[in-house]
């Protein structure tokens, strides 16, 4: 009579195929921990792989508005540099026209307009750091104030302006959908003190002026300066708007960075939830896995050296 084994043909091929499983996923999990990601191709993630590409994507189309938006904020930073001191230039031109008239003595004024022309000319003709004229409406190749000095300016005739700038505004987009208009021109900006300067040395030139050679002021001269001064009020009025609504654009800027940071870190932490592995969490499951695949070694060795002879009595002896 044979002795046969206990286990069959089809328990074994059960044994070594959980065997095998055990071994599968103690092999993904130290890849998971030596790669510190849950899986090296999208198909790995399963059912999440299509919502990552998704999330991915959204990441780095929100990278690049971070990017537009930050050149976007220091240029709009370096625009409220400059029409501060422009306003600053047209509260100037008011005080010294004051100071004229109340003093009865415009022997300087013509200087101090001409130092305030030249600033305002400087600054309406500044570049950024790229070489780009801040103010050039995308003009890029002339200055958008074209005249050197205040005799210039004092020589143009309508139709002729001082301005050589672009009508293009800048802007940027921000999020989906969401842009944000920046660029300012010389101009727009520019305008109404050019404007005053010109009228300034204008009258200078003509018959009632020759500022610098008198030492009082005559009717016609208090008059037109006395008249200037509200004129340059309102100069300086529109100066102070410009500056509020470049303003409001650095606000609109910085509140669009706040949302770009907080899309920044939800994106971030799903895609590092999804992708990243857990390292405490691994380490449970390596151990796991470990376990799960001694004990299928153990039990599949043991039932294969099982036979009949196991379960028959001892034999017993006669004395």
């Amino acid at each position: 009579m044979s002795i046969d084994r206990v286990a069959t043909a089809n328990q074994s091929a059960f044994f070594l195929a959980q065997i095998e499983n055990a071994g599968n996923a103690l092999e993904t999990t130290q890849q998971q921990i030596a790669s510190g990601a849950n899986a090296t191709t999208y198909a790995g993630f399963g059912a999440q792989a299509q919502t990552l590409t998704a999330t991915l994507t959204a990441n780095a189309r929100n990278g690049a508005y971070t990017t537009a938006t930050s050149i976007a904020s220091t240029q709009v930073s370096l625009q409220d540099t400059q029409l501060t001191s422009l306003s600053g230039l047209a509260t100037q031109l008011q005080t010294a026209i004051s100071n004229a008239v109340a003093n009865n003595s415009p022997s300087t004024l013509m200087t101090q307009a001409q130092s305030i022309f030249s600033q305002a000319q400087n600054i309406l003709n500044s570049k950024d750091s790229n070489g780009n004229y801040i103010f050039g409406g995308g003009n890029t190749s002339t200055p958008p104030v074209t005249v050197a000095s205040l005799s210039d300016l004092a020589a143009l005739t309508p139709p002729a302006t001082p301005f050589a700038n672009g009508n293009f505004k800048t802007s940027v987009q921000v999020a989906d959908g969401q842009n944000v208009t920046y660029g300012v021109t010389a101009s727009d900006v520019g305008s109404s003190l050019m404007q005053a300067l010109q009228s300034l040395a204008q009258f200078d030139a003509g018959p009632n002026g020759n500022l610098d050679n008198s030492t009082s002021l005559s009717s016609a001269q208090s008059s037109y300066l006395t008249g200037a001064i509200s004129t340059v009020n309102g100069v300086a009025d529109d100066l102070n708007t410009a500056t509020a609504a470049n303003g409001y654009v650095a606000n609109q800027l910085s509140d669009a960075q706040t949302q770009q940071s907080s899309m920044t870190t939800l994106y971030k932490t799903f895609i590092t939830n999804v992708q990243d592995t857990n390292m405490a969490q691994a380490a449970t499951q390596l151990s796991l896995n470990q376990t799960q695949l001694q004990a299928a070694l153990q039990v599949t060795a043991g039932l294969n050296q099982l036979s009949l002879l196991n379960f028959l009595p001892a034999p017993t002896t006669t004395g």
